[in-house]
């Protein structure tokens, strides 16, 4: 039980208020603040949560789809954003105070302080709450930097020396809260209009071009062009859509490149543990390493690949240092493995990393959806219907501005499934 089902038991002797108090939560994480409005003024004060300037909103997320077509069919017309592969910024704005607040909630306003100059100089609003892809860029030639590069920002020491040598545009798409007003039930055209208005013409701030479309192949043409110059793909948000906190769903939709094979988005996965090496990683002490999903229903983690292949000597070592600061000595009661796929070591669910793959396929081994059940003895338990699993995963990079709960969930696995199985 979480604290969000024990404050719900608290005022009902149920878990029914967990989705409200939830919601509450997503716009102002602050246990304490909950707690004390649960006890004190119930349910319906929730409705009037609003976000607070410095206290971060959690961030909405995008379902994925797989082609124009569909997002057009689901969504209908729709304002199409070019998807920069850097990393996400809140940026909180009061008077000439700005704070930065990472996807983690992780206060990183010292780690940019080109990002903060920015939005003082160039965001024309005395109170904000706005959203943005922070990117690096060749001072010399313009062009943008990928990722691996970009995050070489994150970090404590030689911030300034760092800055001047990777600088950061930030490309902003949202706007949260503007001078007392809270945004975040308004539509996403007037959000977007309000955004435009508060941000001046600068070096550093950006808003994000955006194009509206009503045909799946002018929304090809726009993602083939965002491609073409080595982004990640598009963006597609739904013109009457709200901003969630929080929350994944349809106002929002991640159109990325295709990749060889049949599976066209990575999943980011949980690292669970590892086993140790043999031959030339015996020196890495590291060998093979455990990846799984969140299963919501179940509550668990549960497995979809080992990858013993397609790391750097660099990747391994890396790995290995990250997953060692958070060894068990038992397997996590939340995780469920099965024993041929068990590990020398087992850790905490921490580390997000990205994956790409071939495709999703089945294994009996993986427990990402998998089915047990008596056996025609009824003696044992055995598979029933096999789980989910990747075929030739490989490390895409370390997802260091995600916690374990931004990761992808097994419901998203399965979709990611049927989507595979349309082609």
């Amino acid at each position: 039980m979480t604290i969000l089902d024990a404050l719900s038991w608290m005022r009902t002797g149920s878990k029914e208020l967990r989705p409200e108090i939830e919601k509450a939560y997503n716009v102002r994480p602050d246990l304490g603040f909950i707690a004390e409005t649960v006890k004190n003024s119930g349910e319906k004060s929730f409705e009037n949560i609003e976000p607070r300037v410095g206290i971060p909103v959690l961030m909405a997320r995008a379902e994925r789809m797989g082609s124009g077509e569909e997002i057009i069919e689901k969504i209908g017309r729709c304002a199409v954003e070019p998807k920069f592969d850097g990393f996400r910024l809140q940026g909180h704005k009061k008077g000439d105070k700005v704070k930065l607040i990472s996807r983690n909630l992780e206060d990183v306003t010292a780690m940019y302080p080109d990002i903060v100059a920015g939005i003082r100089e160039q965001v024309k609003a005395k109170e904000a709450i706005l959203e943005g892809e922070a990117v690096a860029y060749n001072p010399q030639t313009g062009e943008y930097l990928p990722f691996q590069e970009t995050v070489q920002r994150k970090r404590k020491y030689n911030i300034e020396a760092k800055a001047k040598e990777i600088p950061l545009k930030l490309f902003a798409f949202e706007l949260l809260y503007k001078e007392g007003r809270n945004l975040l039930l308004s539509v996403y055209e007037e959000r977007r209009k309000e955004l435009e208005k508060i941000i001046e013409k600068g070096e550093v701030i950006l808003v994000a071009q955006e194009e509206v479309v009503d045909r799946a192949k002018r929304l090809e043409v726009i993602f083939q062009d965002a491609v073409s110059r080595g982004l990640e793909g598009v963006m597609a948000k739904k013109l009457d859509g709200i901003y969630r906190a929080g929350s994944r769903d349809f106002n929002w939709i991640k159109y990325k490149r295709s990749y060889a094979g049949k599976l066209n988005d990575t999943v980011d996965s949980v690292v669970m543990g590892y086993d140790f090496g043999q031959g030339k990683r015996t020196a890495f002490g590291i060998g093979d390493f455990l990846i799984g999903v969140y299963d919501e229903k179940q509550e668990k983690y549960v497995s979809i690949a080992k990858i013993g292949t397609g790391l750097t000597d660099r990747e391994w070592k890396e790995i290995k240092k990250r997953s060692d600061r958070l060894k068990t000595k038992v397997k996590p009661k939340n995780y469920e493995v099965d024993k041929i796929m068990d590990c020398d070591i087992w850790i905490e669910p921490e580390i997000v990393v990205e994956i790409r793959a071939d495709e999703i396929t089945r294994s009996p081994v993986h427990t990402a959806g998998r089915i047990m059940g008596p056996s025609k003895s009824g003696s044992a338990v055995e598979v029933k219907e096999a789980g989910l699993a990747l075929r030739f995963p490989r490390l895409e990079k370390f997802r260091d501005d995600k916690k374990p709960t931004d990761a992808t969930t097994l419901s998203e696995l399965w979709k990611m499934l049927q989507r595979q199985m349309k082609k």
